[in-house]
């Protein structure tokens, strides 16, 4: 039986964390496979505890925090709130390809909700004229799911976990157990994370994090890498 009903909230969640969602995701490792060249990850336990400490110190503090408050933002269409989010996430990408990551994956964010015509109109226009970094772009596709403000920033997070837990097991390399108990790690996690993202004030927002940003730089000119950051 067929139906012209959208997805439940749920569902809208769940595609949404899914690795399949066309936005290039699983294509960046965001610095892991740079901490893997300098011998900083090179097990199980050590791409864990990166993955982890990578949710608490920049997830959880920045583009999660960032996305708590983008949510709200995008549901009353207050645009100098959502301009002012932007330009604090472009102001926070420290390397070329930080930013090549934040502005593909919101690029690509945007035309998913333009062929799927979730979005209204003046959403979409005004998520290009920002022009749309990932974070946003992600918050107004969550916004548009009308669920609990915790469980859209718990499914963001799981799927950002998914893809790098996916880097892990490329470039570490490790076996497909040990990426399933990474992921259990990481969602145990998870839910931490998502209090302090909504608990985050303006002043206390931030992606302070020098070592990533080094690797990052460095990964820029690796002689030999699978990922794009």
């Amino acid at each position: 039986m067929s139906t012209d009903t959208a997805p439940s909230g749920l569902l809208q969640l769940i595609w949404l964390a899914s690795p399949a969602l066309p936005i290039g995701g699983f294509s960046y490792s965001e610095g892991l496979e740079a901490a893997i060249e300098q011998g900083l990850v090179h097990h199980e336990q050590s791409a864990t505890d990166w993955v982890v400490d990578q949710l608490h110190l920049t997830q959880s503090r920045g583009d999660m925090a960032a996305m708590a408050q983008a949510i709200p933002a995008w549901q009353r269409m207050d645009t100098s709130r959502l301009q002012a989010l932007n330009d604090w996430v472009m102001a926070t990408r420290e390397t070329a390809e930080m930013r090549l990551q934040a502005e593909q994956m919101g690029r690509s964010l945007l035309d998913w909700l333009r062929n799927l015509q979730q979005a209204s109109d003046a959403q979409l226009s005004c998520c290009a004229q920002l022009p749309p970094t990932y974070p946003l772009a992600m918050a107004l596709a969550l916004s548009l799911a009308q669920t609990p403000l915790d469980q859209a920033l718990q499914a963001c997070a799981f799927g950002w976990a998914e893809n790098m837990t996916q880097a892990a097991l490329k470039a570490v390399p490790l076996g497909q157990s040990a990426g399933q108990r990474m992921l259990a790690r990481l969602a145990r996690e998870i839910p931490l994370a998502v209090q302090t993202a909504m608990q985050t004030k303006d002043e206390d927002r931030q992606a302070f994090n020098p070592m990533l940003a080094i690797l990052s730089a460095r990964h820029e000119t690796q002689y030999s890498r699978i990922f794009r950051s």
